[in-house]
């Protein structure tokens, strides 16, 4: 990896799913070299597509790296998927790098995922070039997938480079070229090459004009961000390309603009004109402020590192593939060298660990590399105590950076092992897969016996199933998850438990008073109260009182946990001869049973507070929805183009709740969702259990 960190380019390619972003990869690995055929999506024959599940579905699941060559710059490049499920690996992946590539369809513009992964790369600082993909399909629109550049997502878009045509070849004015407004030259690719010969040639006078105002509006825009070019402009000279180039670079490091180019990757156009704009716009990682840290030795003291070989280690861990052999750790490297089996240290866990090896990851393939620099991207194998978000450095100078955060999961399934051997190996498996997936999540539910997982939606659960069914063999049966209901009671009583019993030769004598009623105070739990007094000694009140929240604890009419009751022992009858402890533990037992019977019993089921943010054309179907759901709409608010709702609804109506919302505002719409309290189940739910 020998080269200077100016040259390197660390850069993610991001869009909504079926954009191109897989198709534009493999076109870039061809034209650097690094590849010597093209890969196809539909074939299941793409470099960074390499996981089975990917091939079969033909959608990128989990972010893939690889790294090329492209004139004078070294691309360490990230493919991240555009699913929303799997947001998580566009989260992680622009945690860690310095610039992106945002791909549009010239087709649908911009999508849901677009202004998903947008708002993503805004809150990570990042600079972006956007490419408009697909100019040749049926309906595909430059101007309107640009023009939302600027309203949907609130940028500012300037074009560098024009389409020549627009549509598949059997229109009248297909698309065949674009034009570079930079260097004012049409590029039209050759097909016979799969693209890789081009020829710059003039631009026909027929498309001069159009072309020429397209610049103007390019250089009007950039005279904001150079003086120099906007006296020149002023003057009526025409500005050296090298000026244009730096004013366009300076402008969007500091993210004031984001320069736009367009194409069509399948048809071979445009794709070495993104890989200039990444050589010519985009940061290295000396164009990037130092990263900021604290040291946890110095109570938290700020403490920064600049991208430079000789300053103190320090890397992030941003990804995990586990391995039976050894977890390959992702590490993106801010500061300093590292080198084969380095003794690092953790300091937010205050764990020492050693970088055995260290890798040079092509998609599914490493090479072994003795060291590593400022501005690289590696693999690490070796480490045992760091995981996704964690920070690596030495422990003479330790550092803590900030982490990365990855959004709650919204969708629970249960899995049951078949076998108790299958179920050590499904522990060990959940565990390995929690290490690769931050957003996986995976619990043992106490109250049902049952092992409940949770991702980022339905997809996501169906990838996760399919891996344990296949990749590691598992017989486990899957299905919805139980709901945790819970019980009260519905009245006010008072009874009274006895024990006239003959236990062995001796009769046992006791009489106990409890009142058993309903309690809104206590929200969540059962009180019991001794309100005895002298009536009973504290040994046969203290035995009775015991057997009095064991019992509560058991459960309630059909076994449920009892919630929001209150018990208290009134008093009691002894005999001088047959009263004892065990007598008032059974006396206690029989008042709490007939007072559970006499008292009726309600079912509460667990409510669900959920904040959707939709689109406010989309507000009207959300509500209607959520009244059908039972729900109870506790506040609106209007936020420019899009609308809030909060509102609490039943967890057992909520299941599924990810795809239905995705559906009715075309995936537009956001949703968290976090337990409230508990109501009233339905009386058909309640009839069900009787």
């Amino acid at each position: 990896m020998s080269h200077t960190i100016e040259t390197i380019r660390n850069l993610g390619i991001i869009a909504h799913i079926d954009a191109g972003k897989t198709t534009l990869t493999e076109r870039m690995l061809f034209y650097a070299g690094a590849t010597h055929k093209m890969g196809d999506v539909d074939k299941g024959t793409t470099e960074t597509d390499f996981d089975e599940e990917e091939q079969q579905r033909g959608i990128t699941i989990y972010s893939a790296c690889v790294s090329f060559k492209w004139r004078d710059v070294q691309i360490n490049l990230i493919d991240t998927p555009g699913h929303v499920d799997f947001t998580a690996e566009v989260e992680r992946s622009l945690r860690v790098l310095d610039g992106g590539v945002v791909v549009f369809s010239a087709r649908e513009g911009v999508e849901a995922q677009s202004e998903t992964v947008w708002r993503q790369a805004d809150r990570y600082r990042v600079p972006r070039i956007a490419f408009i993909n697909k100019m040749d399909r049926e309906g595909a629109n430059f101007e309107g997938a640009f023009n939302e550049i600027r309203e949907r997502l609130e940028a500012n878009p300037v074009a560098i480079a024009i389409p020549v045509g627009e549509g598949p070849p059997h229109m009248p004015q297909a698309f065949r070229g674009v034009i570079d407004l930079v260097e004012m030259k049409l590029r039209a690719a050759d097909e016979t090459s799969l693209g890789r010969d081009f020829v710059d040639d003039d631009i026909p006078a027929d498309l001069l004009d159009e072309a020429k105002l397209w610049r103007e509006r390019m250089l009007e825009q950039l005279y904001d961000y150079s003086d120099q070019l906007m006296e020149m402009g002023l003057a009526g000279q025409t500005p050296p390309i090298e000026l244009v180039r730096a004013t366009i670079r300076q402008a969007t490091l500091h993210r004031m603009i984001v320069p736009v180019l367009c194409g069509s990757a399948l048809d071979y156009i445009g794709v070495q004109k993104v890989l200039d704009a990444v050589q010519f716009y985009l940061p290295s990682p000396a164009d990037v402020p130092a990263v900021e840290g604290v040291n946890p030795w110095k109570n938290d003291a700020k403490v920064t590192r600049k991208p430079e070989n000789d300053e103190p280690f320090a890397g992030l861990v941003f990804k995990v593939v586990p391995d039976k052999h050894g977890d390959l750790s992702y590490v993106r490297i801010y500061s300093g060298t590292l080198k084969s089996n380095t003794r690092l240290y953790n300091a937010a866990n205050k764990q020492k660990e050693n970088a055995a090896q260290i890798w040079h990851i092509q998609a599914d393939s490493r090479q072994q590399i003795q060291e590593a620099h400022a501005g690289d991207i590696v693999g690490i194998i070796g480490l045992r105590h760091s995981f996704t978000g964690d920070t690596l450095s030495t422990a003479q100078n330790p550092i803590v950076l900030e982490t990365i955060k990855f959004p709650e999961t919204v969708i629970s399934m249960a899995i049951e092992p078949e076998s108790s051997t299958e179920r050590k190996k499904l522990g060990e498996v959940l565990e390995m897969m929690k290490r690769q997936d931050p957003t996986f999540r995976a619990r043992e539910n106490e109250e049902t016996g049952q092992t409940l997982i949770s991702g980022m939606g339905e997809l996501h659960l169906e990838v996760i199933k399919n891996r344990l069914l296949r990749d590691f063999n598992l017989h486990v049966k899957v299905h919805n998850p139980r709901v945790s209901y819970r019980e009260t009671v519905e009245r006010r009583v008072e009874t009274v438990g006895d024990c006239p019993r003959l236990v062995g030769n001796q009769t046992l004598f006791a009489k106990v008073k409890i009142r058993l009623e309903p309690d809104a105070n206590e929200v969540n739990k059962v009180t019991v109260v001794n309100a005895a007094g002298e009536s009973l000694p504290p040994a046969f009140a203290q035995a009775a009182m015991e057997v009095l929240r064991e019992s509560a604890e058991g459960g309630g009419h059909v076994g449920f946990p009892l919630i929001r009751v209150r018990i208290t022992l009134l008093g009691g009858e002894t005999h001088e001869t047959e009263s004892n402890e065990l007598a008032f533990r059974l006396a206690a037992s029989d008042a709490f049973r007939t007072a559970l019977n006499d008292a009726g019993f309600k079912l509460l089921e667990p409510i669900m507070k959920l904040e959707i943010v939709t689109p406010e054309d989309h507000l009207g179907e959300f509500v209607s929805d959520l009244q059908q759901r039972r729900a109870v709409i506790t506040h609106t608010e209007s936020r420019g183009k899009t609308a809030s709702v909060t509102a609490e609804a039943p967890l057992a109506r909520l299941f599924g709740y990810s795809s239905a919302m995705r559906s009715m505002s075309q995936g537009r719409a956001t949703c968290s969702m976090e337990p409230a309290s508990y109501g009233p189940a339905p009386a058909d739910v309640q009839e069900k259990f009787l």
